[in-house]
């Protein structure tokens, strides 16, 4: 009997359909779902600890005038950092080819950046020297997010995508509400919580190239060549007439992160000028509420995507989720008192463990060009930084002009339902 020869896929996909795979295809699928796992949890670990809790108490502790609107202003510029990073970030990964990979560089580079950035704005007393720095933390950050985010259109097959996204999702979920925990014990200790929070968004690059299985050697594989020119048109986002479903998706994240992020992200703020809580009251509600969205996060992000690839869908878990948040962003509305904020915690997590894991394998799927992977779910990721950073500036302007938080509460529940109405319209996945 003869055979054809093929040319090998120079980034071949675990469960490439050939005779000897079935045998590989479990220990490989073990070693990417661990890898997404721990490093999800690892560098959302390290941005919560941050970003939910050291980062606004240190605003308070330096003496920061109206610190509520420093926050909400070092947001809105890393976002735009985030914006422009992710997107070049992950369009170089895709076009640059080195022994180690595509992604790989990146990922490990990214690592470093991210990790010393972040210490370095703990060890700093002055709000613009926290903004520069954390500007850095962002773009690190970005720099192992777009590419890591494109293995799974790389190297994980369509039929699995829903369970890699779940591990991925998993880890967030959990590395976030973890984060807040372990950033309160810090709460009254700065520097000490700024070195473990930048050692673990270090390790999170590093672990995950060790525990995946090791990306192949891409130099001799085409590179999308050309001048500085054709790098500048590389970074045009698809035409919305050829890809309607993909800014369908992009929306639905937009909203679907805006209405999570405006109550997430001023959680402190919301438990202590809301609920009226003090400084060590706050911190223990915040830790009770983030060992409830640990818990329920986990247990929704590990069975949705599994669920969501046996069933074939993946609009109806997103659908579900943004129920789900508009529900438990209404708990706290309704009861403006600490029970309110763990309702909160535990039905709006609830929905935040479906969708974060469902949601990369919906977007790689309505990704129009898998060779673009890099670049295009990089302009997906900026929903995810659009959202989290305007959120808590909605938040912000609101509180500002309104003088509290009551009108709050309606508007992210109006975001999470827009989210819902944009999936609904996405034709070219179930």
């Amino acid at each position: 009997m003869t055979t054809t020869p093929s040319v090998p896929d120079p980034q071949p996909r675990f469960d490439a359909p050939t005779a000897t795979t079935t045998v590989a295809t479990r220990p490989r699928a073990t070693r990417f779902g661990a890898g997404f796992l721990l490093f999800g949890v690892l560098w959302a670990v390290g941005l919560a600890m941050v970003g939910n809790v050291l980062l606004p108490q240190r605003l308070t502790d330096i003496g920061v005038a109206s610190p509520d609107a420093w926050f909400g202003t070092i947001n809105s510029v890393t976002a735009v950092v985030s914006l422009v990073a992710n997107l070049v970030f992950g369009n170089l990964s895709d076009r640059v080819r080195t022994r180690f990979g595509r992604r790989t560089p990146w990922i490990v580079g990214g690592a470093v950046l991210g990790g010393a950035s972040l210490v370095g704005v703990g060890l700093v007393a002055s709000p613009a020297a926290i903004l520069v720095l954390y500007c850095v933390t962002m773009v690190g950050l970005n720099m192992m997010l777009a590419p890591a985010i494109a293995v799974i259109s790389d190297r994980v097959p369509q039929e699995v995508r829903g369970t890699m996204s779940a591990f991925f999702g998993a880890g967030v979920t959990v590395g976030y509400p973890l984060g807040a925990i372990v950033g309160a014990a810090f709460i009254t200790v700065v520097l000490p919580g700024y070195v473990l929070a930048g050692a673990l968004m270090f390790a999170a690059g590093i672990v995950a190239v060790i525990v995946w299985p090791r990306e192949r050697d891409a130099r001799g594989t085409a590179a999308q060549g050309g001048g500085f020119l054709d790098l500048v048109k590389s970074f045009r986002p698809p035409r919305p007439s050829a890809a309607p479903d993909f800014y369908r998706a992009f929306a639905c994240r937009l909203f679907m992160l805006v209405g999570y992020q405006m109550i997430t992200a001023y959680q402190l703020y919301i438990v202590q000028n809301y609920v009226g809580q003090t400084v060590v009251e706050s911190a223990a509600t915040v830790s009770t509420m983030s060992v409830i969205t640990l818990v329920v996060g986990l247990v929704a992000s590990l069975s949705a995507g599994p669920i969501s690839d046996w069933i074939g869908r993946r609009k109806l878990p997103v659908m579900i989720a943004s129920l789900l948040f508009a529900v438990g962003i209404a708990m706290p509305w309704i009861f403006p008192t600490a029970m309110g904020m763990f309702l909160y915690a535990g039905i709006a997590g609830l929905g935040y463990g479906i969708y974060s894991s469902v949601d990369q394998a919906l977007n790689v799927d309505v990704l129009p060009d898998q060779e673009k992977a890099g670049k295009d779910l990089g302009i997906l990721n900026l929903a995810t930084t659009l959202g989290q950073t305007l959120g808590p500036i909605i938040t912000s302007t609101l509180v500002v002009v309104t003088g509290g938080y009551q009108l709050v509460f309606p508007v992210a529940i109006v975001m999470a339902i827009l989210g819902a109405v944009s999936v609904i319209g996405i034709k070219s996945v179930r």
